[in-house]
């Protein structure tokens, strides 16, 4: 038997682990603890969660019960409709339960930060307490600042800033807590599903296997050899260069900290020197920090409003029929196609892929980059506000340190560069497979051809809409 007059609730939400995990060690630390997920289906729908990520979520929390009840902490599981209903579902709980504390970790989109004020100021109204605590990034938003005081807009010198701190001391990967004594409380089942919310195909979960150990497996993998080629490699979408592990990440599944203890240990403790891939893939994992600084310090990005926010005045074309084309891969143009093919079977898509279809409907199609991004989200099993919204404003020349208005990629050279054997292409657009290394990427233009192949003819010519999106761009009314 426990005391129950120091019973402590952790409230799990996108850190699905059991280590390194700042809340749960905390609440453990002070007294018997017990583990709440919140299931909140209509603001999930309202955030353009994905299927694939909502299913993630629910197979990685049904492993981390069990890892929980190794350590003796039952999970309790509520349903509520909307965040709004969080602090009367926390109160009812500890009420009934005795809680003397809740503890969570922080999130910084606009309405997880509402949420956490509204249920920190409820439990404390009635003598409970509530703690916060750094977890899902390296420094909190806010720590690393300008001369000026102000949240760095460049990645490049905000980068500089990360790496003057690291070298002070590389923030330690916690341990996992003791198991507590046994409690006379069962766990709750954790859902196989959540309406209105398809589980996915059997093909995309085998690509993403749930829980800590796989995350773990791969990034052991990834950091004992491909990571030391990943500064070119990850260009290569035929190749696995990449460490997919932006979907643990992102649900928390393991933690930015263990990322960069292993990238360090594989680069004998070397932050930027040594291995230029594994310098390469830190740098990646501050591009994912600065996006949370940016988030937390430039709410409107929060609320489908650009950075720059004189381009809010483009004239994107309203132009349906294109953007259906996009979303289903026949733009005609087979890098584009194959890349949203991708995320539609895999609900993940490679990052350079990632940044020419982004530009392609931004810029080619000059179609409103929001469009895009709410796709992406709807679609995406590794969709994470603040770095989709950022890799999108990045590449619509909207957001903060974004490409130049100028600087169009041209996805047909591109496609030439990073997949020029057409592999990538053939796999996910196998009308094209039997096309030569040489036309595969701009198919020939004869409408005899195109009958032959079932492929259609490009949405728009590149050169002029490239020119269209310059003129765009450069007639915005002056900031």
């Amino acid at each position: 038997m426990t005391s129950t007059h120091d019973r402590q609730l952790v409230w799990l939400r996108t850190d699905l682990r059991i280590e390194d995990n700042s809340a749960l060690l905390a609440a453990c630390s002070r007294g018997p603890t017990l583990a709440l997920f919140v299931i909140s289906p209509e603001q999930w729908r309202e955030h353009d969660e994905a299927a694939s990520k909502v299913d993630f979520w629910l197979r990685s929390l049904a492993e981390l019960q069990q890892q929980l009840a190794g350590l003796n902490i039952p999970l309790l599981v509520r349903q509520v409709t909307h965040w709004r209903d969080v602090p009367a579902t926390l109160l009812e709980l500890c009420g009934r339960l005795a809680i003397a504390a809740v503890h969570c970790n922080e999130e910084y989109g606009l309405n997880e930060r509402r949420r956490d004020e509204a249920a920190r100021q409820a439990l404390e109204a009635s003598g409970i307490g509530f703690n916060s605590y750094l977890d899902q990034s390296l420094f909190a938003p806010g720590s690393v600042l300008t001369r000026t005081g102000g949240y760095y807009q460049v990645f490049g010198q905000f980068r500089r800033a990360c790496l003057e701190r690291l070298r002070l001391g590389i923030p330690a990967a916690a341990s996992t807590p003791r198991p507590q004594a046994p409690m006379e409380l069962a766990s709750d089942p954790v859902p196989e599903a959540v309406e209105g919310f398809a589980p996915p195909s059997a093909q995309l979960r085998q690509h993403w296997p749930a829980g800590a150990s796989e995350a773990h497996r791969r990034l052991q993998a990834f950091t004992d050899d491909a990571i030391h080629d990943y500064h070119y490699a990850r260009d290569l979408p035929a190749r696995p260069g990449t460490s997919e592990l932006s979907t643990y990440l992102n649900a928390g599944v393991i933690s930015i900290r263990q990322c960069l203890h292993a990238a360090l240990m594989s680069n004998q403790g070397e932050l930027d020197s040594g291995s230029v891939g594994v310098t390469t893939w830190i740098g990646e994992l501050l591009w994912r920090e600065f996006y949370k600084h940016i988030l937390a310090g430039y709410p409107r990005v929060s609320q489908h409003r650009a950075f720059r926010q004189h381009t809010e005045a483009l004239p994107w074309r309203d132009a349906p029929d294109d953007f259906a084309a996009w979303q289903e891969g026949r733009t005609g143009i087979p890098i584009i196609d194959a890349a949203m093919r991708q995320l539609k079977a895999l609900g993940w898509m490679h990052n350079r892929l990632r940044m020419i279809s982004a530009m392609f409907l931004s810029k080619n199609l000059l179609i409103d980059w929001r469009l895009g991004e709410r796709h992406f989200m709807q679609h995406l099993i590794d969709g994470e506000l603040a770095a989709n919204n950022g890799g999108w404003q990045w590449s619509a020349s909207t957001g903060t340190d974004s490409v130049p208005y100028f600087r169009v990629f041209n996805p047909v050279s591109q496609s030439a560069r990073f997949d020029p054997q057409g592999v990538f292409i053939k796999h996910w657009v196998p009308e094209l497979r039997d096309l030569s290394p040489k036309t595969i990427h701009n198919p020939p233009r004869g409408q005899e051809l195109f009958g032959a192949l079932d492929y259609p003819p490009p949405l728009v010519d590149l050169g002029e809409s490239r020119a269209r999106a310059l003129s765009a761009f450069k007639n915005l009314p002056r900031r």
